[in-house]
C-alpha cells in the first residue's frame, strides 16, 4: 500500500510539474522568438509579455469546438487525447534528480525506473504517429489527410535514425534503464572531466536532428506547412481540441530536451556540496538548467532556420542519417570490444 501511495504522489507531482513547465515554455518561446524577429506583442503585452500568452490560452479554452459534417466522430475526438497521453507517459521514466533518503528510506526522483526505459521511450514516442494519422484521416478533408500522411512518413523515418543513434549509448553504458544511463555518466576522465556520453558525438548529432523531426519542429515542420496544406493534420480542429495537440507538442519539446540531457549530458550529474538539503536540490537544478539549454536550442532554430522541402527532408533522413548511424554503430561496437577484451594482437 505504501508503494502505491508513493507512486501516486510521484505521478501527481510529475504531471503538475510537466504542465507548469509547458506554460513557461509557451511564454518563453513566444518572447525569445519575438526578440529575435522584432515582433511587438509577446514583448510588450503586459509584464514581460505574459498577457499575450494568457490571451491565447483563454482564447483556446473558450473558443467553440466545431465538428465538421464528414468526420469519423469517435476517432476525430480520440486523436487529440492519443497525442497527449503518450507525451505525459514518457516523462514518468525521466530521472530529474539524485535519489534522496528520508527516515532511512530511499526515494528516487523518478516515477518509475524501467529496466527497458529506452525501449519504453521509443514505443511511447511512436504512438504519436497514430494520433496524427487518425486526426488527418478522420477529419474528412484532403488537407489534413495530406498533413497526416506527411507526418507519419516523416516520424517513422526519423524514429529509425533516433533509435539507431541510441544503440552506441546503450552499448557504452551497458543498460537500457534511464537511471542506469545517468549513473554510468557519473565517472570522470583523467580524474576531472565528466564521463558524459557527449563523447559519442555522432550519436548526439543524429539524435538532435531526429529529435527536431520527431517533434515536428522547424525546420522540419512540414506537417503544418501553411503555404501548402493550410494547417496540416489539425486543420479541422479548433478550441480546446486544438489546444490538446498544442499542449502535446510542447510537452514533447520538453520531454525530448530532457531525454537529450539524460542520454548525452549526464542527466542530473554535477558537483554536489553543502548541507543535505542542498545536496538534494543541486542535482535537480543541474537537470533543469541543462534541459532548458536544449529547449533554447529548439527555440533558436525555430526563429532562424527556414523550412526544408519535403523531398529534401525525406532524402536526408534515409540517405544520410540512417547510413551514418549504421556506420557509427559498427565503429562503436569495435571500440566497446577493444575496451572490454583488449586488442586482438596484444
Amino acid at each position: 500500500m505504501e508503494d502505491f501511495i508513493v507512486a501516486a504522489v510521484k505521478t501527481v507531482i510529475a504531471f503538475a510539474l510537466l504542465f507548469t513547465v509547458v506554460l513557461i515554455l509557451v511564454w518563453a518561446e513566444r518572447r525569445i522568438v519575438a526578440f529575435m524577429q522584432n515582433r511587438l506583442g509577446p514583448t510588450r503585452a503586459g509584464p514581460l509579455g505574459i498577457l499575450q500568452t494568457l490571451a491565447d490560452g483563454l482564447k483556446l479554452i473558450f473558443k467553440e469546438s466545431m465538428t465538421p459534417d464528414r468526420v469519423e466522430v469517435w476517432l476525430y475526438l480520440a486523436a487529440p487525447i492519443m497525442a497527449l497521453v503518450p507525451a505525459l507517459l514518457i516523462f514518468l521514466v525521466v530521472p530529474i534528480g539524485a535519489p534522496i533518503t528520508i527516515g532511512g528510506t530511499e526515494y528516487t526522483l523518478q516515477v518509475t525506473d524501467l529496466n527497458v526505459g529506452v525501449l519504453y521511450v521509443l514505443a511511447m514516442s511512436s504512438m504519436a504517429v497514430y494520433a496524427i494519422a487518425l486526426a488527418g484521416w478522420s477529419s474528412g478533408s484532403k488537407y489534413p489527410l495530406i498533413g497526416s500522411v506527411r507526418s507519419a512518413a516523416q516520424m517513422i523515418s526519423y524514429e529509425a535514425a533516433m533509435g539507431l543513434a541510441l544503440v552506441p549509448v546503450i552499448m557504452f553504458n551497458g543498460t537500457t534503464s534511464l537511471a542506469g544511463i545517468v549513473e554510468a555518466q557519473g565517472a570522470t576522465y583523467f580524474g576531472f572531466l565528466p564521463a558524459w556520453n557527449i563523447v559519442l558525438l555522432p550519436s548526439f548529432v543524429v539524435f538532435v536532428i531526429a529529435m527536431f523531426a520527431e517533434t515536428n519542429r522547424a525546420p522540419f515542420d512540414l506537417v503544418e506547412a501553411e503555404q501548402e496544406i493550410v494547417g496540416g493534420f489539425h486543420t479541422e480542429y479548433s478550441g480546446f481540441r486544438f489546444a490538446l495537440f498544442f499542449l502535446a507538442e510542447y510537452i514533447n519539446l520538453f520531454n525530448m530536451s530532457a531525454l537529450t540531457v539524460v542520454f548525452f549530458f549526464g542527466g542530473w550529474q554535477g558537483p554536489v556540496f553543502g548541507p543535505t538539503v542542498v545536496q538534494w536540490i543541486l542535482p535537480v537544478i543541474y537537470f533543469f538548467a541543462k534541459t532548458f539549454a536544449i529547449v533554447f536550442l529548439f527555440i533558436w532554430v525555430r526563429g532562424t532556420l527556414p523550412r526544408l522541402r519535403y523531398d529534401q527532408l525525406m532524402s536526408f533522413g534515409w540517405k544520410r542519417l540512417i547510413p551514418v548511424s549504421l556506420a557509427w554503430i559498427i565503429l562503436a561496437m569495435i571500440a566497446v570490444g577493444i575496451r572490454r577484451f583488449g586488442l586482438p594482437w596484444a
